[in-house]
């Protein structure tokens, strides 16, 4: 591990931002960050920023594939290629998010997600796995395969849950069957997120009650907001305990929706995700997911019932529209792509903020949010300037 300067760069902290700074990393940890011209410090190598801006790198929880790759091929090299793939876009952790399917399939994404999190990727790391289903509710499957939602069995769920690898779970709160799992995950330190759901407004407060505490790609496969019916949207927009996923793509959500749910949830609350598939980084054409077809076309991944099935966005694209969207700039929504998703898989200890004491996890960006570098424990495993393009 080479110990890593970084001069001149504009950089986002949570107490301020810093016009012209530079930042010190050691052992994979910001051991330093300072105004003005860098000190001279011996052996480590220097990264001139030319005025670009340094934000803590960007955290994915809900991302299922790209560039042919997906999380339910239960391949090594699968997850690999989409580490490597995740960090030319700026993201330098991600959770493997699973689809509904058998029992068997989903042990054996969970257990190679297991054993890939023992070595370092070359790439953006594999911070645990989010378990999408399968315990949803059929009226709201969307590309979910509706042979194989169902309810929490006990024995079932907990071999699931005894992998350690679940960060983040989503399922439907309105089957009492599925309650159960929601207290199992909150002792356990794992975050229950509201998902492909039915349930109505009383009994999506009910479920907060339980322990939910996030919501998965809030506004899309949920009961809407209506002025009689508030639902499961309304439930989750009005709660505190609730942080909400946001698809920021300008297809699953209209603009100015996403404006919407930022003026109810503020910086702390909502969180930036791309919910992308094997296509995101590859052409236009049919491809599949899970067992479904899908057709990849003007930026929209659906299914032959025109259903939307994931997105092929990336994370800096996704804050980029995000920023227009809502007319904010990027020091004040830095967090969305970032720290609040630590917060919701319980690693904001460690990352999510440009701050001494926490992993060397960093993006530079210019001011179209292209990606410079990526950094992921101090080690660069993206630099646009010696990019050769994916492989």
């Amino acid at each position: 591990m080479t110990d890593l300067l970084i001069t001149n760069a504009k950089i986002i902290t949570p107490e301020r931002t810093i016009s012209k700074g530079w930042l010190l990393a050691r052992d994979g940890k910001i051991t330093a960050i300072g105004t003005q011209i860098a000190p001279d410090i011996p052996d480590v190598r220097v990264f001139g920023a030319n005025g670009l801006t340094l934000l803590s790198g960007f955290i994915d929880i809900h991302v299922h594939g790209a560039v042919g790759a997906d999380t339910m091929d239960a391949n090594p090299e699968s997850l690999r290629k989409m580490a490597r793939f995740y960090a030319q876009q700026g993201v330098t952790g991600f959770t493997p998010t699973t689809l509904t399917a058998s029992h068997e399939e989903t042990l054996a994404a969970l257990e190679t997600i297991k054993s890939i999190m023992k070595e370092a990727v070359d790439g953006a790391a594999i911070l645990g796995c989010h378990l999408e289903g399968p315990y949803l509710n059929l009226e709201k499957s969307g590309a979910q395969n509706k042979q194989y939602i169902r309810r929490a069995e006990k024995r079932e769920a907990t071999a699931y849950l005894d992998i350690g690898v679940i960060r983040l779970i989503s399922l439907a709160p309105e089957f009492e069957e599925n309650h159960w799992l929601i207290q199992a995950c909150v002792e356990r330190g794992i975050t229950v997120s509201v998902a492909h759901t039915n349930a109505s407004y009383s009994q999506m407060k009910a479920a907060i009650a339980l322990g939910i505490t996030h919501a998965t790609h809030t506004y899309n496969a949920m009961t809407g907001l209506h002025h009689r019916e508030p639902g499961v949207l309304g439930a989750v927009m009005e709660s505190f305990a609730v942080r909400c996923e946001l698809v920021a793509d300008n297809v699953h959500v209209h603009p100015t929706a996403m404006n919407i749910l930022w003026q109810a949830k503020g910086k702390d609350r909502l969180i930036l995700i791309t919910d992308s598939m094997m296509a995101a980084g590859m052409a236009d054409g049919h491809y599949k997911l899970g067992d479904y077809a899908v057709t990849v076309a003007e930026g929209k991944v659906i299914l032959a019932n025109g259903t939307l099935a994931g997105s092929i966005l990336t994370m800096n694209q996704a804050v980029l529209n995000f920023m227009r969207a809502t007319g904010e700039p990027l020091d004040n929504i830095w967090q969305v792509m970032s720290l609040n998703a630590a917060r919701a898989i319980n690693i904001a200890h460690r990352k999510g903020s440009l701050e001494i004491g926490k992993d060397a996890d960093l993006v530079l960006v210019d001011e179209e949010l292209h990606v410079q570098l990526t950094v992921v424990d101090g080690n660069i495993v993206y630099d646009a300037k010696n990019d050769r393009g994916f492989d």
